[in-house]
């Protein structure tokens, strides 16, 4: 994606590519966003772009959900094991 070479080329020798600035970046970039800049981004995708966008929301959507779910299982056990001896 064009988008992603342009913030790679502007901020690789200002970065250290860890995890956090990454994060940094990408929120730093949404939060200058329109709606109407990030709708104008995704009609410029292409349709190999669209499906790995909508892949990568999906499985760190159904991750959170899943892990948000094992949380409050462990949290409030639904079943509470009883020693009857």
């Amino acid at each position: 994606m064009k988008l992603v070479d342009e913030l790679y080329e502007m901020y690789r020798n200002k970065l250290t590519g860890d995890e956090e600035d990454i994060d940094m970046l990408a929120f730093a970039f949404l939060e200058e966003m329109s709606h109407e800049d990030l709708l104008s981004l995704l009609q410029e995708m292409d349709k190999q772009e669209l499906y790995d966008l909508m892949g990568l929301y999906l499985i760190e959507s159904l991750k959170g959900k899943f892990a948000q779910e094992e949380y409050q299982q462990q949290r409030f056990p639904s079943f509470h094991p009883r020693n009857i001896h």
